[in-house]
């Protein structure tokens, strides 16, 4: 199989879909792999590791885009790459597809295979390629979010952990899963005040067994949302329901009663935003202000530790990767549910319910 690697393209996106490594295992398999010129440069990784594993170095997209059967991405495809697609082409990569209508019909229209790693799910119905950068993602928005609640961000001027005699920011997580658990920790070590929030009493219970004495738990309702997010300087949104698009926990109305200078951390963006008030943003211009209350929006949190987030996806996704190359798409799909809950579109139809349920007016198998 041609295995074709493009340059990501997305604002402020520096992470490679493919190691040197991995074209050194696929091309062993008996693939061929095209990779373009300085695809991996953001991500520490040159041309020239790429030619040592085998791989072809092509000079512009176009090549990639003409020539492979399988194009493995890391975000999801922009306007200038949606525009060189052919029919049948299998697309492996990110795409939260319940986020944009216009992604998702242009992938219709141009009748492409989309295989999304958001999806895909191993045999305890985890998500193995959405984890390593869910890691990330939790982490870095502590970090994040510690920065904009400088003054100069226009946040409320607060240390996340105080000092002596000072009491600590108040953190609130909405979600408890690997975002959440990730965000938390971190926050944690910080010496802020948390608060984590879910509806599953059993990740509750699990997260007060592993976190320290200054992360409570509390079930997520309306009411208990409003009072914790009254009294909290930082919120961050990490909700997911995979292929779906991210309930909105936090409105306008809640907005305009909370602190002045707080800061909410939307880290469900990518799947539509878990706040009424959020847009994406980008690394290059993060946070916006709206009543008051600072939002950060960026939608690949990931693609600012391009290095790390590239070799943790990269360790994840390559097994997958080369399964697909060796089996092709009918016996890759038949090998389990899971592999088959990776398939968004097909055949110019919607193959994943979720995304089926946001756009209930496209074509779909449901």
């Amino acid at each position: 199989m041609k295995i074709g690697i493009p340059k990501e393209i997305k604002a402020d996106e520096y992470r490679v879909a493919l190691l040197p490594v991995g074209a050194h295992l696929l091309i062993e398999d008996g693939h061929e792999v095209i990779i373009e010129t300085q695809a991996g440069a953001g991500s520490g990784y040159i041309d020239k590791e790429y030619l040592a594993a085998g791989a072809k170095i092509a000079e512009s997209p176009k090549t990639i885009f003409n020539e492979a059967e399988l194009i493995v991405k890391v975000k999801e495809p922009q306007i200038p790459e949606l525009e060189k697609f052919s029919a049948s082409q299998i697309v492996f990569g990110y795409f939260h597809f319940a986020s944009s209508e216009q992604l998702t019909k242009t992938c219709l229209e141009k009748n492409i295979t989309a295989l999304a790693y958001e999806t895909l799910t191993d045999t305890q119905g985890q998500l193995p390629l959405l984890k390593p950068m869910s890691e990330v993602a939790g982490k870095m928005s502590i970090q994040e979010g510690a920065k904009c609640l400088e003054k100069p961000m226009q946040g409320r001027g607060i240390l996340l952990g105080g000092v002596a005699g000072v009491a600590p920011a108040n953190v609130l997580i909405l979600g408890a899963g690997v975002v959440g658990s990730n965000a938390a920790r971190v926050a944690a070590g910080l010496g802020a005040n948390v608060i984590i929030m879910d509806i599953d009493i059993e990740r509750l219970r699990h997260i007060d067994e592993v976190m320290p004495d200054n992360v409570t738990t509390i079930y997520s309702d309306p009411h208990a949302i409003e009072q914790c997010a009254l009294n909290a300087d930082l919120i961050i949104g990490a909700l997911l329901i995979p292929g779906s698009r991210a309930p909105r926990l936090i409105n306008r109305e809640l907005l305009k009663k909370m602190k002045r200078g707080a800061v909410l951390v939307d880290v469900a963006i990518d799947q539509g935003g878990c706040f009424e008030t959020s847009k994406p943003t980008t690394h290059h211009d993060p946070v916006y202000v709206i009543d008051n209350i600072v939002h950060y929006c960026v939608t690949n949190i990931p693609g600012a530790v391009a290095r790390t987030s590239s070799q943790a996806l990269c360790n994840a996704t390559l097994p997958y990767i080369r399964k697909l190359s060796n089996l092709g798409l009918e016996a890759f799909l038949n090998e389990s549910k899971g592999m088959r809950n990776a398939l968004n579109i097909h055949l110019g139809k919607i193959k994943h319910l979720g995304v089926a349920n946001a756009f209930p007016g496209l074509p779909n198998s449901f």
